[in-house]
């Protein structure tokens, strides 16, 4: 035994196992069909926030000969940014992000309708968790609006469509509509396929990064994003039945 070490897990709380095994096949039906979808012009993308990337300015001594890296434990903070990434699942590469200072509701919905600018009567399918600005009233209007729907969507909080959460999940999900939106089940936002790519940002930049500025933070983020796509990007193999993803 060795008491000492710890591994993480993951527990999935299911409190509805059919339900829960028809979101699943949903997402990899989405996933495994999304190649054939790119080879006909239509956009596979997951989509998710990476909140409160710190700017931080560390004194770092760099690597020599017979001398690893080293960072200094202090360090000044320079404030923070919000990184809203589509991860396009047919080839890996990340393709209209946004960076900015929060992560409203008019955040994301502007950073849908800044992706979906890149083929505006095009088919797109985004795949993102269950946080509530991703069932929002202003994504429902913008589907709405880009799908040509004529239906009342009712008022928010009292009927319709828009009257909570679930209504709107319902209908932002609709597989009828040419813009539709694929939701993790609840607890399961690491089937996900951003979440990788979040975990290769951290350990390929944001680990080792040391800036003076939010507005130097942005534009390194932008910059590895940019090396990513050229030199890296390549889709995940996308395995899931009990097994870890790799790339």
């Amino acid at each position: 035994m060795q008491p000492h070490k710890v591994e993480g897990w993951i527990n999935t709380p299911v409190k509805d196992e059919v339900k829960f095994a028809a979101e699943v096949a949903e997402i990899c039906s989405v996933y495994h069909s999304a190649f054939d979808a790119y080879k006909e012009g239509r956009h596979v993308i997951s989509t998710d926030e990476k909140t409160g990337i710190q700017a931080l300015e560390r004194i770092i001594l760099p690597a020599r000969q017979g001398s690893c890296e080293k960072q200094e434990v202090t360090y000044k903070r320079h404030g923070t940014q919000c990184l809203i990434a589509n991860f396009e699942i047919a080839t890996g590469k990340i393709v209209s992000s946004t960076i900015g200072d929060t992560r409203t509701e008019k955040d994301f919905t502007a950073h849908i309708q800044q992706t979906i600018a890149a083929d505006p009567s095009g088919d797109w399918t985004f795949v993102m968790d269950n946080l509530n600005t991703h069932r929002a009233e202003s994504l429902v209007k913008l589907v709405t609006h880009h799908c040509g729907l004529s239906e009342s969507l009712g008022e928010k909080g009292v009927s319709g469509v828009l009257k909570n959460m679930e209504s709107r999940s319902a209908f932002l999900s609709n597989p009828a509509h040419r813009i539709r939106f694929v939701y993790t089940p609840k607890h399961a936002s690491w089937l996900n396929q951003i979440e990788i790519w979040f975990s290769i940002l951290v350990k390929r930049l944001l680990k080792r990064l040391s800036v003076k500025s939010t507005d130097e933070l942005k534009d390194k983020i932008e910059a590895f994003i940019i090396f990513f796509n050229k030199t890296m990007a390549k889709p995940f193999k996308w395995t899931y039945k009990g097994k870890v993803l790799s790339a």
